[in-house]
C-alpha cells in the first residue's frame, strides 16, 4: 500500500537493541506490560520521519544505555517499489540516508514518512503556548504546498539577520532584510490560511464524532488585521530596536481553539483536551488523505490511561475509518474493540508477532 512502513529496523534505541518488524499497511496493535519497550518502538518511528523525538530534545538519551550511537531503517512502500530511509545518530552527530544517498535536509524524510503521534502528553497541543500550534500547522501545511518549506527557510533567514541588526541598534541596513521579512511573512502566512481552511470543516466533524461538541478555529497572523506586514515592520521599528527582536510576523501567529464556543485552553478537562488534540490531528490527516499527499503513519501511544473505555472506542472508530497506517500500544487486547490486522507483544524489549 503506497505510504506504508512495510519493514523497520531498529538498532541501539532506548531500551531496544536490535528489533526487526513487518508492520502492516493498516492497523497495528502492540501490547506488553509497561517499561517493556511498546513506547520506545513508537518513538523509534517517530524520530524516522521526524528526525526528532516526540519525548526528548536530547538526543544522547535515545542511544542505548553502552551504546555510541543508534540507528532506525525503514522500507516505505511507494506503488509497486520501495524507498529505504535511515537515520544514524551518535552524542555528536546525525546522518540521514534516503534511497541510499545521503539527505539534503531532515525535512526529506517527512516527504517520505509523514507521521503524527497521539500520545500521553497530546494534550500539550491545547494547553500549552502557541508556538507548539504553530508547529502543528507548519507541519501540515508542509506536507500540502510544495513550496512552503523554502518560503519558510526564507522567512527564517530574514528573521534572524534582522533581529541581529536590531540588537545591535544598526536602523540604517534595516530596509533591505525588511523587504525580504515581508515578502516571505505575508507567502508563508497566505499557506497557513488555505491549509486552516482545509482543516476547518474535518475539525468540526471530529469535533461532534469524539466529544459530541462544536470545536471551532480560527487564526490570528502575528500583526494587525489593519495593515500589510511591510507596514506593520515600519510602525513598530523603533519600539523592535528599543527592545532588540521583531515583534510583529509570523512568528507571532496563534492557532485559537474554541469548544462549544469559549476559549478551550482554559476550560476543559485533561481528557478532554487529549481527544481535542485528537481531533485536530485527525482533521490534519484527512486533508493530507483528501489532497492525494503521501500516506501517513499514525502513533497512538497507550489511548486508555486518561481515556475511558467509551472514548477510546469512539477514537478508534473514528482512526478505522481514516486512511493512515496506525501503530497503537496497550497493556493487552482487553476492552479494546478487534480491530487491529497484525499484534505484536513486547517482551524485553522484543516485539513477537501474534497468531490472529
Amino acid at each position: 500500500m503506497p505510504g506504508s512502513l512495510e519493514k523497520l529496523r531498529v538498532d541501539d534505541f532506548r531500551c531496544l537493541q536490535h528489533v526487526e518488524l513487518e508492520p502492516s499497511p493498516g492497523i497495528n496493535l502492540i501490547v506488553g506490560p509497561n517499561a517493556s519497550g511498546k513506547t520506545s518502538l513508537l518513538e523509534a518511528i517517530f524520530v524516522l520521519g521526524r528526525g526528532r523525538s516526540f519525548r526528548t530534545a536530547q538526543r544522547q538519551r535515545l542511544i542505548r544505555d553502552g551504546a555510541s550511537a543508534y540507528q532506525v531503517v525503514g522500507d516505505v512502500g511507494a506503488g509497486p517499489s520501495h524507498t529505504r530511509i535511515g537515520i544514524r545518530a551518535s552524542r555528536s552527530e546525525q546522518e540521514i540516508h534516503i534511497g541510499g544517498r545521503p539527505a539534503g535536509s531532515i525535512a526529506e524524510l517527512g516527504e517520505c514518512l509523514p507521521v503524527e503521534a497521539i500520545d500521553p502528553e497530546v494534550h500539550k497541543l491545547v494547553e500549552e503556548g502557541p508556538e507548539r500550534r504553530r508547529r502543528f500547522l507548519d507541519w501540515g501545511t508542509f506536507h500540502v504546498d510544495q513550496s512552503f518549506l523554502k518560503v519558510w527557510q526564507r522567512y527564517r533567514k530574514a528573521l534572524r539577520q534582522r533581529n541581529a541588526l536590531l540588537s545591535q541598534g544598526a536602523a540604517a541596513q534595516l530596509g533591505a532584510w525588511e523587504e525580504e521579512l515581508a515578502v516571505a511573512g505575508e507567502s508563508l502566512t497566505g499557506m497557513r490560511e488555505r491549509f486552516l481552511q482545509a482543516l476547518a470543516s474535518p475539525v468540526t466533524a471530529f469535533g461532534r464524532q469524539l466529544l459530541d461538541s462544536e470545536i471551532k478555529i480560527d487564526f490570528r497572523r502575528g500583526w494587525s488585521k489593519e495593515m500589510d506586514l511591510a507596514t506593520a515592520l515600519a510602525e513598530n521599528r523603533e519600539r523592535d530596536l528599543a527592545i532588540g527582536r521583531t515583534l510583529a510576523g509570523p512568528q507571532r501567529a496563534e492557532l485559537i481553539i474554541e469548544l462549544d464556543s469559549a476559549r478551550a485552553r482554559a476550560r476543559v478537562s485533561r481528557g478532554q483536551q487529549k481527544l481535542l488534540a485528537a481531533c485536530l490531528i485527525l482533521a490534519q490527516l484527512q486533508v493530507l488523505a483528501e489532497l492525494g499527499r503521501p500516506r501517513a503513519v499514525l502513533l497512538l501511544d497507550d489511548p486508555g490511561a486518561e481515556l475511558d473505555r467509551h472514548h477510546v472506542g469512539v477514537l478508534l472508530a473514528a482512526l478505522e475509518a481514516l486512511d493512515v497506517q496506525l501503530f497503537m500500544t496497550a497493556l493487552d487486547r482487553q476492552n479494546l474493540p478487534e480491530i487491529a490486522d497484525r499484534v505484536f507483544h513486547m517482551e524485553q524489549c522484543k516485539p513477537r508477532l501474534m497468531v490472529q
